[in-house]
């Protein structure tokens, strides 16, 4: 997602103090400490041993915080893995004009592959945490929208940039893979949506997967959860998994032919676009990127060149 260009002052380990000062007398002789990495939709410091402060970066990413206040700890409870839990809301000061949050500290290191000890299992854990997840009541839950990046919601809203995607790699993807994503794509987005909304992470990535020990151990950023189409919550079948492992998270998530299909749809898009420039990335989605487009594309008996 492109950044707003409306920014709060740089974002710092003395700023977090100054805010925690202000309002939390009570933290104040507590140490504030820079996360590595900090995250992109929001900028992560370490309270003392026992604690994270999270702060928006830019104005688009703000609704997330009391989304999470608000959700967070009723979906903890009904959840197979731990998720952050809020402590204490912040409000604007110090030259910051959004509200923050203080959560608990929660421990474990985003999920590289190679900070995996076995794949299959973390496949397993990771389908297990959905169908939790989905499984929590979405009575009174946030619709999918602008303020979730449409993730929940319908695939139709990215048509134009996919294609836009498409044109600027024509070239390196071939004329049969472009048709191949087209027939994809479109499939995907004429599939009806579930009859039943469930409960949607929105950004279910590796930097939002804790390990520990070599298995999962938390999901982080619920910034973008809403009850929706589940779809874009198993995009890491072709982002993550492999053709070895992918069979077994869909064995656990048991979707349907046209969730399937729509979760194809969403990998795809992420990558292409990703691939093509029209948005920002970390450097492991941009040495990803292609890895997802032969996966998505080799299920459909196509590949990229």
């Amino acid at each position: 997602m492109n950044a707003s260009t409306d920014r709060p002052p740089e974002i710092t380990a003395d700023l977090v103090a100054r805010l925690i000062r202000g309002q939390f007398p009570q933290w104040a002789k507590l140490s504030v400490t820079a996360v590595d990495p900090g995250g992109h939709d929001n900028r992560s410091f370490r309270l003392g041993q026992g604690m994270l402060v999270r702060l928006p970066s830019a104005a688009e990413y703000a609704a997330a915080v009391e989304r999470e206040q608000r959700w967070l700890p009723v979906l903890s409870p009904a959840l197979s893995q731990p998720i952050p839990l809020p402590i204490a809301l912040g409000l604007p000061g110090c030259g910051f004009p959004w509200k923050w949050s203080v959560y608990r500290w929660l421990d474990g290191i985003p999920a590289r592959p190679e900070r995996i000890s076995s794949l299959e299992r973390f496949a397993r854990d990771l389908a297990v945490f959905l169908r939790s997840l989905q499984a929590v009541s979405p009575a009174g839950g946030p619709s999918p929208g602008p303020d979730t990046f449409h993730r929940g919601g319908a695939l139709a809203v990215y048509d134009g940039q996919l294609r836009r995607a498409v044109e600027i790699l024509a070239a390196r993807l071939g004329r049969q893979s472009c048709i191949a994503i087209d027939k994809r794509w479109t499939r995907a987005v004429e599939s009806k949506p579930p009859a039943r909304p469930v409960w949607v992470h929105g950004d279910i990535a590796v930097g939002n997967l804790l390990v520990g020990d070599g298995r999962l151990c938390g999901v982080i950023d619920f910034g973008q959860c809403c009850v929706g189409d589940p779809a874009c919550d198993l995009a890491i079948a072709w982002t993550l998994f492999d053709a070895r492992t992918r069979p077994i998270f869909r064995s656990v998530i048991e979707p349907d032919d046209g969730l399937w299909v729509r979760a194809q749809a969403w990998a795809l898009w992420k990558a292409l676009i990703v691939a093509a420039g029209l948005t920002e990335s970390h450097a492991w989605e941009s040495a990803q990127c292609w890895s997802t487009i032969h996966g998505v594309l080799g299920e459909s008996g196509q590949t990229a060149g």
